[in-house]
């Protein structure tokens, strides 16, 4: 793989961009794998890249029913953060973030990582006294926020508005290295840099069965033919379902859409990311000056992957109350993701009742800004059988009452 560098622009622009590689390869598949990763966005191909850089294992083909990175990773908000209130999250939210900070570096490919800051507004004084609460305990987890006054915030976001008609701004919970990144971006750099090492990238292909021996998996069926492995990690958000039921067994989780919009590009007014709880709606600038807006997700169970009139209705209406300069902008695109969703609103990376079948799932709504974090826990979980990032996240937590609640501690209502 050659490097990205100003060197390599310049070399490039003189030869008319004629000498650029295919970022990544695409192999027909092999008869056998040490390890099949099954999705390839972000959390599959973070979690392929780890087992190659961390423990050597670099016989890994990862399967993608479509193309890598259509799923969520190319369908959410971009946001990162990591002041969730419980140990477990803390601890791999903040993984995921400090290896944000050097993914561009380590990846040789620029994912345009902003720690632009994020605001989480406390708009009802229960919410001021949770995030007070959260920054305690954050300061015991080694997170860096702190609670701040409505005058902070309004410094920080000027476009606010603090007296909102229903509910004005109380404070907010401000982690200042939390931020964004471009999130096809992540998955292509992953992808780059697992082909680099041999790794197969295989799209187009579904899993169609899961074949077992003595309950021990041995391969998987797929539209591209059989393919015999040793270990296999199910890593489909959304569909992780279905993927366990092939496997044979069922997981605690629940399928929704949830969507997000940009409007039409403006010049830059906010260089902040305000999540707002209470009102239900959180809104960031992209680089090109959208305005990306992000809400709750359906009250219903399905498999969409498109935006509806309800969400649009509902997201930006509580936002335009906190944010009034947005009420004339026009919409310029809207779209869905399929999150899945746990009891307690926390993820599960564990092994499974068939032996050498792992999942990483349950995600909901925290999948982009844990995606390094969680490929480096899965991928020590599957190497070593135990990570110290995993331990807490077992899918038998359900049966053994040992709840991570993040319901409400997260800071949003799903």
């Amino acid at each position: 793989m050659k490097r990205y560098s100003a060197f390599a622009i310049a070399r490039e622009a003189l030869r008319f961009h004629s000498g650029w590689e295919r970022a990544w390869r695409s192999p027909a598949p092999k008869k056998r794998y040490d390890v099949i990763i099954v999705g390839a966005g972000g959390h599959g191909l973070a979690s392929a890249y780890y087992l190659g850089k961390n423990f050597g294992i670099t016989n890994v083909a990862v399967l993608e029913k479509g193309w890598l990175g259509g799923g969520n990773t190319g369908r959410n908000t971009t946001i990162i953060r990591s002041n969730y209130l419980q140990d477990p999250s803390a601890a791999i939210y903040e993984k995921a973030r400090s290896l944000y900070e050097t993914m561009s570096q380590d990846l040789n490919y620029n994912v345009m990582f902003s720690p632009r800051g994020v605001i989480m507004l406390a708009q009802t004084h229960h919410e001021v006294r949770g995030y007070q609460r959260t920054a305690y305990a954050n300061a015991l987890q080694g997170v860096e926020t702190q609670f701040i006054g409505p005058d902070k915030v309004k410094e920080l976001c000027p476009i606010i508005s603090l007296e909102g008609p229903r509910y004005p701004v109380l404070g907010g919970l401000w982690q200042p290295r939390g931020g964004t990144a471009r999130h096809d971006a992540v998955a292509w750099g992953y992808a780059r840099a697992c082909s680099d090492m041999g790794m197969d990238i295989i799209q187009q292909c579904e899993v169609t069965g899961i074949r077992k021996d003595g309950g021990k998996v041995t391969g998987v069926d797929t539209t591209k033919g059989a393919m015999d492995c040793g270990q296999l990690g199910l890593v489909v958000a959304g569909h992780s379902g279905v993927l366990a039921e092939m496997a044979g067994f069922r997981l605690p989780v629940e399928s929704l859409a949830l969507q997000a919009l940009v409007s039409e590009p403006v010049k830059p007014c906010m260089d902040v990311v305000v999540m707002a709880n209470t009102v239900h709606g959180y809104m960031s600038q992209s680089d090109k000056g959208e305005m990306v807006i992000g809400g709750g997700t359906d009250g219903f169970n399905n498999y969409t992957q498109r935006g509806s009139f309800h969400h649009i209705e509902e997201t930006v209406r509580a936002l335009i109350e906190t944010f009034p300069m947005i009420s004339r902008l026009k919409m310029l695109r809207q779209w869905g993701g399929i999150v899945d969703m746990t009891g307690d609103r926390s993820p599960i990376l564990s092994k499974t009742p068939v032996e050498g079948v792992f999942v990483n799932c349950g995600w909901g709504t925290g999948g982009f800004k844990s995606i390094p974090g969680s490929g480096w826990g899965m991928a020590e979980l599957m190497a070593k059988g135990h990570s110290p990032l995993t331990e807490e996240f077992s899918m038998y937590r359900f049966r053994e009452g040992k709840f991570i609640d993040e319901s409400v501690a997260a800071g949003v209502a799903h």
